[in-house]
């Protein structure tokens, strides 16, 4: 089963978003522990500086056995000071995630390695993987970079996005030639097949499609993924906010889409 992914909901606070997935047929979430503020929609909340939003999140994920796959936003740039992410670890861990999804802004290659491998440690201290998405914007770029990086801690694997493959330049037979255990977590939308790039971020962040809406090979990718791999559904879409489309349909219609795009297609490989 798919989990729901927050960015596909993002009006909505972490415990009302365990309650849209359950409702809507998600075994698990991905979900933000605080609010991003280049993120307009997103609702005002933090996980880790309110105990009494952690306890009602925790609450309902047990209350209606829905789970926590990632959690968001781990971000490392040059001035990041990785222990300052402890709070966070510990917060979820507390919700039983099963990875910190990380982001790298590092310019400089030897300082890229040297945090991501303290990251990965910390979060090693909490029983957490990592989960390394590689994004065009971002200093690890493609599924190659990703791979490469991940490499240096034994917690370390890479999150796919298939629109980040796709917009990054890279292939599902690059996708298929990943070493086994490489690969983490895998993340569903759909777009056009082509997006002028300085449009790229606000499609990623703000307007993708559904699967099965759009140009990209949404069976295939799910083929190439390792058997037993986590995926989840990411697919913001302003346009239906604003069409005041709730988040409970959305979700819905997101989880079903994918359901639907997928269905037959058998894992490439183990």
């Amino acid at each position: 089963m798919l989990a729901l992914d927050h960015l596909t909901v993002a009006e909505a606070t972490p415990s009302q978003l365990v309650e849209v997935a359950a409702a809507a047929g998600a075994r698990a979430v991905c979900l933000f522990l605080q609010t991003m503020t280049i993120l307009p929609r997103m609702a005002s909340f933090s996980l880790i500086g309110d105990p009494a939003e952690q306890r009602e999140t925790r609450a309902r994920l047990g209350a209606l056995g829905v789970g926590v796959d990632l959690v968001y936003p781990f971000t490392l740039a040059k001035w990041t000071d990785i222990e300052a992410f402890r709070p966070a670890m510990e917060t979820a861990a507390e919700l039983g995630a099963v990875a910190a999804n990380a982001l790298v802004y590092i310019r400089d290659p030897s300082q890229r390695v040297e945090s991501f491998e303290r990251f990965c440690a910390l979060a090693q201290e909490h029983h957490l993987r990592v989960a390394l998405e590689f994004y065009p914007p971002s200093q690890v770029r493609t599924l190659e970079e990703a791979l490469a990086l991940a490499e240096v801690a034994g917690n370390a694997g890479v999150n796919v996005d298939y629109l980040h493959l796709v917009r990054s330049g890279g292939s599902l037979a690059e996708l298929r030639a990943a070493p086994a255990g490489a690969i983490v977590y895998g993340q569903f939308s759909d777009a056009p097949a082509d997006c002028p790039p300085d449009a790229r971020e606000r499609e990623a962040s703000h307007q993708r499609l559904y699967p099965g809406e759009g140009a990209l090979d949404v069976a295939g990718f799910a083929a190439s993924l390792p058997i037993g791999v986590r995926t989840s559904v990411e697919a913001p879409r302003d346009d239906l906010i604003e069409a005041n489309v709730g988040a409970l349909e959305r979700a819905r219609r997101a989880l079903d889409s994918t359901r639907r795009a997928i269905a037959g297609a058998g894992p490439a490989r183990g």
